[in-house]
């Protein structure tokens, strides 16, 4: 039922802007119910509601204007006269008489009063759910990004009535209202837009039988370009799932200022301009599971982990940094090694904006020194493979990659550091004592975060190390 506080929040902001004093029923006729149901094609699909019960020989696509709006007054009536119900109100349980339908989830037996304004409310409220990635739905009350949410009901129902887009998906205001919402906060956002510069932007899935779907923005996408709106705000998110059954998993505070910590490490650490150009590429590799970010209990650094970190954590892996081998291959064409090596360069540079942000989290979640931290384990990935080179055994290879760079604790990783610096060169000395004396003082947590990004910078810098033509080391 906080689909009502949305509406009511909305509505108050909408009237003040636009200097009007709407009331929720007045609203949802004159505006919700004009763009939502008074066309062929709906612009929500909400469940058993007199919008969607047909009767014999009625299609939604086929009702005439006054069969629309017949459905409308069979909702007015329904909104005045009856206790209200998930049929009619969104977000609301199943009727008491049918003693709570399937549809229904963790029902109070609280009594919550509610009148018919906010009946009218809940619809609104419902209009203005964000759709992410993962089937659930974002409710803000930050009146800015209701207001902004609005402005794309009108180009959402533009494009549904727009004749040379026939197929283009009814139904989905909850992923348009993400896709749209990202886009205007996007710095690529531009006033001339039209269908043509969205679907450059992929907001929209072309299937083959020429449907125009609407793909769902990933939660993580979405954050980062709502946290250049609110770069200092920690805004309340209720994050929901309305459908066959209504899911709620609860409110959480999105804080939109660690993503911009991530933003500006990721400057730091390899420039401004690649962070302009890798940026597409990184907002889509951050982010776990929108469930499993909730699991977290708020959505910030920690939700952001990027996909795929976890393994290092867990089983001490070794990532895969290494530049790929294109040499020509006997008998190869010239076009078929020109593929080859591109694929390949296409791969390599995968590889490095994986390494980028890999390194970039995990130098941001270490709590103290972040800013030293950017260039120190990169010097000591330096040191540990001069010592590596100048060995002559497989013992100094197995000492930093079986024992140092997958130490589960700090006594572990202290140990084989002692080993290391009995042969270690001298001028790397005292980058060895300043590394004891750092992860002495490091917390768990702190640590294995450590231990994992020192892993990354000693495998990128072999890449480095061969890229150089110094030959590979092992």
């Amino acid at each position: 039922m906080i689909s009502i506080n949305v509406g009511r929040v909305f509505l108050k902001a909408y009237n003040k802007k636009n200097n009007q004093s709407y009331s929720s029923k007045e609203f949802f006729e004159k505006i919700f119910f004009e763009l939502f149901f008074n066309h062929p094609k709906y612009m929500i699909w909400p469940t058993n509601s007199p919008f969607v019960q047909m009767k014999k020989g009625q299609k939604p696509h086929l009702l005439s204007a006054e069969e629309r709006r017949e459905k409308l007054n069979d909702f007015l009536i329904k909104a005045k006269t009856e206790t209200p119900d998930s049929s009619f109100a969104i977000g609301f349980p199943a009727s008491e008489l049918k003693e709570f339908a399937t549809t229904s989830g963790l029902v109070s037996d609280l009594e919550i009063s509610a009148d018919e304004s906010d009946i009218y409310y809940s619809w609104i409220g419902s209009g203005l759910g964000i759709g992410v990635s993962g089937g659930v739905c974002i409710f803000f009350s930050e009146p800015d990004i209701l207001l902004k949410i609005f402005e794309g009901w009108s180009v959402y129902r533009k494009f549904l009535n727009d004749e040379t887009l026939k197929k283009f998906a009814p139904n989905k205001i909850n992923s348009w209202n993400g896709q749209w919402l990202n886009y205007v906060y996007d710095k690529k956002y531009k006033d001339n837009f039209d269908f043509v510069s969205l679907d450059n932007q992929r907001i929209f899935k072309h299937e083959k039988s020429g449907a125009i779907l609407i793909e769902t923005i990933r939660w993580s996408k979405l954050f980062f370009n709502i946290s250049r709106k609110f770069p200092d705000k920690t805004l309340m998110g209720y994050v929901y799932s309305l459908g066959q059954t209504n899911k709620t998993f609860g409110f959480f505070p999105f804080h939109f200022k660690q993503a911009q910590t991530i933003i500006h490490f990721y400057k730091l650490l390899f420039g401004e301009n690649k962070a302009i150009r890798d940026r597409a590429a990184y907002e889509n590799l951050y982010g776990a599971h929108i469930k499993r970010a909730c699991e977290l209990g708020s959505i910030g650094l920690h939700a952001l982990q990027p996909a795929g970190l976890k393994k290092y954590f867990k089983e001490g892996k070794k990532p895969d940094f290494k530049k790929s081998n294109v040499a020509p291959k006997k008998g190869e064409g010239e076009n078929e090694y020109r593929i080859r090596s591109e694929n390949a360069s296409l791969k390599d540079n995968e590889k490095v904006i994986l390494f980028r942000t890999y390194k970039t989290w995990l130098v941001a979640m270490i709590t103290k020194n972040k800013e030293e931290m950017v260039d120190y384990t990169r010097d000591v990935a330096v040191a540990l493979h001069s010592y590596r080179a100048k060995a002559t055994r497989n013992v100094a290879k197995n000492l930093i990659e079986n024992e140092l760079l997958v130490a589960k604790s700090k006594k572990k990783f202290i140990d084989a550091l002692v080993e290391i610096v009995k042969d270690a060169d001298k001028d790397h000395l005292e980058t060895y004592k300043e590394l004891k004396n750092r992860v002495h003082l490091m917390t768990s947590e702190d640590f294995g975060y450590f231990v994992v990004l020192l892993r990354f910078d000693y495998v990128y810098e072999e890449r480095n190390i061969c890229a150089a033509g110094q030959g590979r080391i092992f």
